[in-house]
C-alpha cells in the first residue's frame, strides 16, 4: 500500500506508542488523525509531529475516548472527512490504559471497576474503532493493533492488563475472517511505556515496524496474525 495520501487513524496518540505512530506515518505522507482523551497532551503530540516532520504529511488531533460509540462515530466521520479520497486506509487501534503497577496486580485482587476499566478501554475501545472504521475502509485496508507476549505468555501481577491483551488478539482474529480488511496483531517486544514498565524500547524506534506492517507487508500473510520483531527484521534484513 502507499502511503502517500493515504489516510491513518490512530488511536491514543497522547503518549507511548500512539504518539511515535504520529510524525512516523505523516513521514510517509500520510494524512494522520489521531484521538486521546487528554486535550493538552494530544495538541502538544500533534504540534510535535508536525513540527518535525517536513513532508506533504498532515497531522491532526482529536479529544475522544474509546470507551464511547458515539465519540468513536464521529472520530471516524472526521478521519474520513480529512483526507481526499473520503476513507479511511490505516487503523492503528492503540489506545489502551493499565491501572496499576506492572507487576503489582495480581488477578485475585484487582478491584471490579479497574477490571471494568480497562477491559472497557483495551478490548471494547478496539472493538468500537474497528466495528466503526471497517465500512470506510477499502478492501485493502488495514487494522492493527499493538499487543505483547503477555498476551499468550502469563507474567506474575499483570491483573486485568494481561486479560486484556489476550482478548483483544482474539478479537483481532475474529475481524480478520469476517471482514475485507487485513486486520493484524503487532507485536513490538516491550515498550518503554507506563503501561508495561520501564526498561523497553523507545517508542520512536519501533514505530517504522507499523509502517512497514501498514504498507509493505504482505496482507495475506500477516491477516489473522502475529508480527512480532523477528518477522519484523527478517522482512526488511537488506535493507
Amino acid at each position: 500500500m502507499e502511503l502517500t495520501d493515504a489516510t491513518v487513524l490512530v488511536t491514543g496518540t497522547s503518549r507511548g506508542i500512539g504518539r511515535a505512530l504520529l510524525a512516523a506515518f505523516a513521514a510517509e505522507g500520510a494524512t494522520v488523525v489521531g484521538c486521546a482523551r487528554d486535550e493538552a497532551a494530544l495538541e502538544t503530540a500533534v504540534t510535535e509531529a508536525t513540527t518535525n516532520v517536513d513532508t506533504d504529511g498532515h497531522v491532526e488531533g482529536v479529544v475522544a475516548d474509546v470507551q464511547s460509540e458515539q465519540a468513536v462515530a464521529d472520530l471516524v466521520d472526521t478521519a474520513i472527512g480529512a483526507g481526499d479520497s473520503d476513507a479511511i486506509d490505516v487503523v492503528v487501534a492503540n489506545a489502551g490504559v493499565n491501572h496499576g503497577a506492572p507487576g503489582e496486580m495480581p488477578i485475585g485482587s484487582e478491584p471490579y471497576d479497574r477490571f471494568d476499566d480497562t477491559l472497557a478501554t483495551n478490548l471494547r475501545g478496539v472493538f468500537a474503532v474497528a466495528k466503526e472504521a471497517h465500512a470506510a475502509m477499502p478492501e485493502s485496508g488495514r487494522l492493527l493493533v499493538p499487543s505483547g507476549s503477555i498476551a499468550n505468555e502469563p507474567t506474575e501481577g499483570m491483573g486485568a492488563y494481561a486479560v486484556s491483551k489476550a482478548a483483544v488478539e482474539g478479537l483481532v482474529r475474529q475481524f480478520s475472517v469476517d471482514v475485507a480488511q487485513a486486520a493484524t496483531i503487532v507485536d513490538p517486544g516491550m515498550v518503554a511505556s507506563d503501561l508495561s514498565g520501564p526498561g523497553g524500547r523507545d517508542p520512536e524506534d519501533i514505530a517504522p515496524m507499523f509502517v512497514w506492517a501498514a504498507a509493505e507487508a504482505d496482507a495475506e500473510e500477516i491477516d489473522g496474525e502475529r508480527v512480532d520483531l523477528r518477522t519484523w527484521k527478517r522482512a526488511t534484513r537488506s535493507r
